[in-house]
């Protein structure tokens, strides 16, 4: 993670991690929370390795005219990347949640129990069954949410019917289960029509198809998968993606944050982090995940790509590397002019690199830019500065740095980390002018503290994105994350002033 995206690296090796837990039979909750930190901890390590390097360094080119260089945070963030891996590696793991019963699947990680619809057909063992029948045959208690019957939906506790052909049933049931209910008693996952097209033609043709058919499996891989922070799925539903028709992907099931969804499938609305169980063609399913912006977690080998490509991409990204660290030109020139030419010789495709433009965060760097200059301005920095400062004149310095460092962190676990570079900087800034100090220790004090968001699943992406898969609730990530925090900020403090000294 120190020469590419945290999440780039968090995505490489997740599907290690998932199956590692599951050759090894333990919770993937072991893994994928130190892993998620751990991403965070290599980007402290060079210039382009986290966003809040290249906005301080960025800062501090704008305030004495010369940028921080590409290995100028190396000393520190190696350092303190060391020090928290080696408390993550003894002492942190033991403070991580374990999830009864993941990573015990054969075939696929078991990370929650998944929210899925089955059908009732003619030829189905629990055609005329009660539920309490169905339960006595299975020998499982498997909650059922609700029956839904002609489009009228019961809850599981007020159906005391018997079931009937073209009953839909909705429940919470583990991959083993689900194998275990087709199996023995034939009840099959139901291929959700998707909404039409603009067309009257094509809604009479919607309308005709609404009756669900049994999934034809035949040739198919069931995969899971988690939904990245930048994936085209959040906010849309099953239905308003069109699955099947437009990237050959049937889904059987999801899970959100280890909570119960009540929803019919076709109406949730996909968010950061779900995960998802689904069926594809074996050759399609890997480059639809892609496009879609899904992790997999399962049944995934690792794959290079075209090895011409590979090393084509490879050189540029030197070259840009070469370029930054002979200052020949800026991080952001640099880089930018790296991602154009791969897209100008077809080594990226067009379509990849729309999709890692991020939309919000730009616009939250862009309206955090003028609140940034504001706090200079208007004096705002000064003031909180001036808070700080009446601990450095009671206390040594390193009072305020402290002051300094737990404000920016905290900060960052609850927005963006390079918003809450671009807002600390100043502060800082303020705060060196105000002891008549180096600018670069409060700089690199705010560069070490706004990356570290360990505190909650909101703080980074990373944090987000194992939060299905490892089966997490909010406030498990504190557990580690406080103490990890505190050990990062006591290796730190000290590497600054010896690396910086005031």
């Amino acid at each position: 993670s120190g020469v590419m995206n945290n999440v780039g690296a968090l995505a490489l090796l997740l599907p290690v991690a998932m199956r590692l837990a599951r050759e090894h039979n333990t919770s993937p909750s072991l893994l994928l929370m130190p892993l998620a930190f751990g991403s965070l901890l290599g980007g402290l390590t060079t210039l382009i390795g986290t966003p809040p390097n290249i906005i301080i360094a960025a800062y501090r080119g704008n305030m004495t005219g010369e940028n921080f260089g590409m290995f100028s945070f190396s000393p520190v963030g190696i350092v303190v990347a060391l020090a928290g891996l080696i408390f993550i590696v003894l002492v942190g793991w033991r403070l991580t949640p374990k999830r009864s019963g993941q990573a015990a699947a054969d075939d696929m990680s078991d990370t929650a129990n998944y929210l899925v619809e089955l059908n009732v057909t003619e030829d189905s063992k629990a055609n005329g069954l009660t539920l309490q029948q169905l339960r006595d045959e299975l020998d499982e208690t498997i909650p059922v949410l609700a029956v839904v019957r002609e489009d009228n939906r019961r809850a599981g506790y007020q159906f005391h019917g018997v079931l009937r052909e073209g009953d839909i049933l909705l429940l919470e049931a583990g991959p083993d289960e689900l194998k275990l209910l087709e199996d023995k008693v034939g009840l099959s996952a139901i291929a959700e029509p998707e909404e039409p097209e603009d067309g009257q033609e094509q809604r009479v043709d919607a309308e005709k198809s609404d009756e669900r058919q049994p999934v034809d499996t035949e040739g198919l891989q069931l995969i899971e998968a988690v939904v990245r922070n930048d994936s085209m799925m959040i906010n849309r539903s099953v239905r308003q993606l069109r699955l099947n028709h437009q990237f050959g992907l049937h889904l059987v099931a999801v899970a959100r944050d280890g909570g119960r969804l009540k929803q019919r499938l076709r109406d949730i609305r996909f968010q950061t982090g779900d995960v998802l169980l689904l069926q594809g063609s074996e050759n399609e399913i890997a480059d639809s995940l892609s496009t879609l912006g899904c992790l997999p977690l399962a049944n995934r080998e690792l794959h290079l790509g075209q090895p011409r490509k590979l090393a084509i991409s490879v050189g540029i990204f030197a070259l840009a590397i070469v370029a930054m660290l002979f200052d020949l030109l800026p991080a952001a020139v640099a880089m930018s002019t790296a991602a154009l030419v791969s897209l100008l010789i077809g080594v990226l495709p067009l379509r990849d690199g729309y999709q890692a433009i991020d939309g919000p965060v730009i616009v939250l760097l862009a309206a955090m830019l003028p609140v940034g200059e504001a706090l200079e301005t208007s004096g705002g920095a000064d003031i909180i500065a001036d808070a700080l400062l009446r601990f450095g004149v009671e206390w040594p310095i390193v009072v305020s740095l402290v002051g300094l460092f737990l404000l920016s962190m905290l900060l960052s676990n609850v927005v963006n980390n390079a918003a809450a570079a671009l807002l600390m900087a100043p502060i800082a800034a303020s705060l060196a002018n105000g002891f008549d100090a180096s600018l670069d220790p409060f700089l690199m004090v705010v560069a070490v503290s706004a990356s570290c968001a360990f505190l909650t699943p909101i703080g980074h992406q990373s944090n987000t994105l194992v939060l299905g898969p490892g089966g997490y609730r909010f406030g498990d990530y504190w557990k580690l994350g406080l103490p990890l925090s505190l050990v990062v900020m006591a290796a730190a403090i000290p590497a600054i002033l010896w690396v910086w000294p005031l």
